[in-house]
């Protein structure tokens, strides 16, 4: 049963994989594997194949088991960067502890000139966003100065928290680089379930290098979005839905140092 506070206009509908798994999400519709909380517990394995995960959408991010990388999932392709940025793709065998993929349907499509730093970048997109969206699917193709990114090592049983993990993590600059962003603007209130706020992974154009973006100078975009006001969300054996009573502001400062800011 999920409690009416984690609603609030995104409509979160969970699953358990443990009985029958959940129907394909639809278009417009976010689908996503575990929750923020488990991952930050150092809940690193997940039970769904990538096949599995192909099957609910084409754009998104995540992770593998073990924490492996990076997971970015663009045009139907699903590709890890590993610690040093490095990207190659992922056996459909492979399994998630955590990833957040949908049908990339854009409804908003727009064009930015640079440089935008950053925090220029998101509020620009905030900015062209439909007022009141629960969430959003985001794409951005273009040129950049520079992004800045990170990935992390593979992590072995018995695993750390993901703070602990992500002490560990490799930072890296791409200069001169032409790619795309992908990810998703979450609504505060998903906090332990999502991320609030953005979450974005980046792959270069020529899919060699890429990682969770900490920051980014653009020079030429081209801005496409999806909202959603639904999230299927499967829950693996073990992991039970964050209590809204006690989720607000958990862990944010790990949250804080992990994303960078």
């Amino acid at each position: 049963m999920i409690d009416e506070r984690l609603i609030r206009g995104l409509h979160i509908d969970a699953a358990d994989l443990a009985g029958a798994a959940a129907a394909r999400a639809a278009g417009h519709a976010a689908f996503q594997a575990s929750t923020l909380a488990a991952l930050l517990a150092g809940r690193f394995d997940g039970d769904l194949t990538f096949a599995e995960l192909a099957r609910h959408g084409d754009l998104g991010l995540g992770t593998l088991n073990g924490l492996d990388g990076e997971m970015i999932a663009l045009d139907g392709e699903f590709l890890r960067a590993d610690a040093d940025g490095r990207i190659a793709a992922i056996a459909p065998g492979a399994r998630t502890p955590f990833a957040v993929v949908t049908r990339f349907e854009p409804e908003i499509a727009f064009d930015l000139e640079g440089p935008l730093d950053h925090a220029a970048l998101l509020a620009a997109i905030d900015a062209h966003a439909p007022s009141g969206a629960p969430a959003l699917a985001v794409r951005a193709d273009g040129d950049f100065e520079v992004v800045h990114a990170r990935s992390v090592p593979r992590q072995r049983p018995p695993y750390p928290t993901l703070a602990e993990a992500a002490a560990g993590q490799r930072e890296f600059d791409l200069h001169a680089v032409s790619g795309t962003l992908v990810g998703f603007r979450f609504p505060d209130h998903v906090d332990g379930i999502e991320l609030p706020g953005y979450h974005l992974h980046f792959v270069d154009a020529a899919r060699e290098r890429g990682g969770h973006v900490l920051g980014c100078r653009a020079l030429a975009l081209r801005v496409q979005l999806d909202t959603t006001a639904d999230l299927h969300l499967e829950l693996p054996p073990g992991v039970d839905l964050p209590d809204p009573e006690t989720v607000a502001g958990a862990g944010r400062d790990d949250l804080r140092a992990i994303e960078g800011g």
